[in-house]
């Protein structure tokens, strides 16, 4: 193949879901063991080590998704490391919020600082390290929902609703307040960085919601909307990534919130085209492979699977093709690699 060349117009374009000039590939996250396991470089140890060792990170990471055809690199920073570092997302962590006195003494004035503490240096390093051509996706890491579920995992949040609703309506809000807060100081200080903004926001599991619709559309569906529409105030086209079977609030999330593009689909509960032929005269839509091909398949039923989804969607704009949810430390390189270098030769690279 020929010295690639990024061009983050093609990943904005599938975003607003036109056509772009060159099919974009698209990841919500690239694994930096998988990265590390292909460029044989200390990856997962550059990107924990101090700035020094996170620009080489970025340099090796942005190269590497350059070289691999892609015109965007994802990087977000999450809110949740600010809690309990996606323990109580886990349902392993404790419910920090039960009463009101809970509710006023959670330190929601001093998150906002400490995310910019810890993640100023990642975003400062990635920007001196963007290949020419190439942008970041994502930015501030964490929905609504996910963040809630931080502070008062699932089953307590359940408990809540019903034990306390004032404080259980409250907290919705506040974590709203809260990230709306963050990514308005992220977008003054990185929107320049970014091509794409994006939220990661897991709504739905294999056969539902993990929520009444009703709750999606009271609590989390406004929080969307305001933070959409600061980021639309930017000139940036925004992503929902979302796993779950969420047909049921599609049409809040674009007509009500204002989504932009969406990401995550398995075919145990859609194919890709059917999010295409039901959504795809109103958003982008990205992804398309199947995580189980990528994990048990061998390279060549990867690339004839990966046809398939190609040309199952052919002709439709808005389209951004890569794995269902993203390149995780259990994808084996060579899964990986056949699934890239298919669609490169697919698009003519």
């Amino acid at each position: 193949m020929l010295p690639f060349e990024p061009n983050y117009h093609n990943i904005v374009d599938a975003a607003w879901n036109r056509t772009s000039r060159r099919l974009p590939l698209y990841e919500h996250n690239i694994s930096p063991v998988v990265a590390a396991e292909i460029t044989n470089k200390p990856l997962p140890d550059l990107l924990a080590g101090d700035l020094r060792d996170k620009q080489e990170f970025f340099h090796i990471y942005t190269a590497f998704c350059r070289d691999h055809g892609y015109d965007a690199v994802p990087f977000e920073g999450c809110v949740v490391e600010l809690i309990q570092g996606g323990k109580g997302l886990c349902g392993i962590g404790d419910a920090l919020i039960s009463t009101s006195a809970d509710l006023e003494a959670f330190p929601w004035s001093e998150i906002p600082e400490r995310y910019f503490e810890k993640f100023d240096p990642f975003f400062q390093a990635l920007g001196e390290s963007l290949p020419p051509g190439m942008k970041a996706v994502a930015g501030v890491g964490n929905g609504v929902f996910e963040t809630i579920q931080d502070i008062v995992p699932l089953t307590d949040l359940a408990f809540l609703e019903i034990d306390n609703p004032e404080v259980y309506t409250s907290l919705w809000h506040r974590v709203g307040d809260l990230l709306y807060t963050i990514w308005k100081r992220f977008l003054e200080n990185y929107s320049d960085l970014y091509c794409v903004c994006r939220i990661g926001d897991d709504l739905g599991f294999k056969s539902s919601l993990l929520q009444k619709p009703e709750t999606i559309q009271r609590y989390v569906i406004p929080h969307y909307r305001k933070i959409i529409e600061l980021i639309h105030r930017y000139g940036k086209p925004f992503l929902l990534h979302s796993c779950g079977a969420i047909f049921s609030i599609m049409d809040d999330l674009i007509s009500v919130a204002g989504i932009d593009a969406k990401h995550s689909n398995e075919d145990g509960i859609a194919p890709f085209s059917r999010w295409v032929d039901e959504y795809g005269d109103r958003i982008g839509n990205f992804g398309g492979v199947e995580m189980n091909v990528l994990c048990l398949s061998s390279e060549k039923e990867i690339e004839e699977y990966v046809l398939e989804v190609l040309r199952s969607v052919e002709g439709n704009p808005g389209i951004a093709i890569g794995s269902g949810n993203q390149i995780a430390d259990y994808i084996p390189p060579a899964g990986f690699q056949a699934m890239v270098k298919t669609v490169r030769e697919y698009r003519g690279d």
